[in-house]
């Protein structure tokens, strides 16, 4: 609205300085067009003394014909005249153009053209400062607040207008961050609460190893029994121990990922697709032939963004431990279940090492100088079991193998077939 009031005052500026330009044009030729009719009455006249009735023009003060007697003073006079030759006659049109009035026209029209140029320009400025520079104010300390992490501070929430989206957007990223900080500070809370109850019953046991170790150390057991009493006892402690340790790996373990899914369902092509085709530019350059067998498009259950995420990091291994000739995706069914298989050539890791390879932070023997955080199998794992689903992995002479499992939602029936797409 603010914009087409502006666009109006410029437009009527522009309309005024336009007619009175025209209207100035027009009153400057005036006199050229009434000349013109001058000779055009005198050429038709029969009488050739004839002289036009001067009453009829606005601009024509005199018509003069010339005569041997006027010599040079037929030409020398102070109004401003035009020469005509007519049938052989000489006449001398004397005009007048008075543009006092129409300089008036200008300079009114262009007084009105600057007021409505200024009025635009203030009314633009001050618009410009409500919807503009007053939210630029409002949210230039709003960042130093968030980053020290005063999450109090309300903005506007209304959705109108040129930032009214955008401040509606911050205000709920401030409300979500102001969440997510209550939460973090409850469960430090629970941490330290949950750590300060395990460090005290850790020290019984730890004492009780203590005194049982000073005392073999002293030789105070001297029968065999005993001895083997006071060992079975350090063996118990030690194993109580073992257990809050088991308790804190699992409580860290479960708090340092945000692993969080949506219980929801998803036809497998959707997750497929942007697989297929983000692996497909990927591995071309690469050399790597990468296909996806045909498969029965199903509805499954679970949360299609952290089933693909999952996917990738299952990729994201094959591509750096494969030797990259081939990576297979295929498909098969097994009772209410869909089984998704990532097949890679090159494996060298060892038998040995398959249980241990979905734990946080491990990582195989045959790393080598290859970068990463032995986070991408765990998070996978993670995210399928939290879906219903399961994962594991084999090897299958050099080819290593990592199948998902996931179940179907039975009520829906299939909505096709998807093609083979090796690359």
């Amino acid at each position: 609205m603010a914009i087409f009031f502006v666009v109006m005052l410029f437009l009527i500026s522009g309309i005024a300085l336009f007619w009175s330009a025209n209207e100035d044009k027009t009153s400057a030729n005036l006199y050229k067009i009434e000349i013109n009719r001058v000779e055009n009455e005198l050429k038709n006249a029969d009488d050739p003394d004839y002289i036009p009735d001067l009453s009829r023009y606005e601009t024509i003060s005199g018509v003069h014909r010339y005569e041997p007697e006027d010599g040079d003073s037929f030409f020398s006079t102070g109004d401003s005249y035009h020469i005509s030759d007519i049938d052989g006659r000489l006449y001398r049109i004397e005009y007048s153009v008075d543009l006092s009035g129409e300089r008036k026209k200008v300079y009114k029209a262009a007084i009105i053209s600057i007021g409505a140029t200024i009025l635009s320009l203030i009314f633009f400025l001050v618009y410009f400062y409500i919807t503009i520079i007053r939210h630029f104010n409002q949210i230039a300390e709003y960042p130093g607040h968030l980053s020290k992490g005063n999450l109090t501070l309300p903005l506007s929430k209304e959705k109108n207008g040129i930032f009214g989206e955008f401040l509606w957007g911050l205000d709920m990223l401030r409300e979500k961050l102001e969440e997510e900080k209550k939460k973090n500070l409850e469960l430090q809370k629970e941490r330290n609460v949950f750590l300060l109850s395990l460090s005290h019953d850790i020290k019984t046991p730890v004492s009780a190893i203590k005194l049982y170790s000073a005392a073999l150390k002293k030789n105070l057991y001297k029968e065999e029994n005993k001895i083997q009493e006071v060992g079975e006892k350090i063996e118990k402690n030690a194993g109580e121990i073992e257990e809050y340790i088991s308790k804190i790996i699992k409580s860290s373990d479960e708090d340092f990922l945000d692993l969080r899914v949506q219980d929801q369902e998803f036809y497998l092509s959707e997750a497929i697709s942007p697989i297929r085709d983000y692996y497909q530019d990927k591995l071309g350059p690469l050399g790597t032939e990468f296909s996806i067998d045909s498969f029965t498009d199903i509805l499954l259950r679970g949360d299609r963004d952290r089933f693909v995420e999952a996917l990738q990091n299952i990729m994201e291994n094959a591509i750096k431990y494969g030797d990259g000739e081939y990576i297979r995706m295929s498909f098969c069914d097994e009772e209410d279940a869909r089984l998704i298989t990532v097949t890679n050539s090159g494996c060298t890791l060892k038998e040995s090492e398959m249980e241990r390879i979905f734990e946080s932070f491990y990582r195989g023997s045959n790393v080598s100088a290859r970068p990463g955080s032995g986070l991408g199998l765990y998070i996978a794992r993670k995210l399928i079991n939290k879906m219903g689903g399961e994962i594991f992995a084999s090897i299958d002479g050099d080819l290593f193998k990592v199948t998902i499992v996931m179940h179907k939602v039975n009520y829906h029936a299939p909505k096709g077939t998807w093609l083979a797409t090796p690359l």
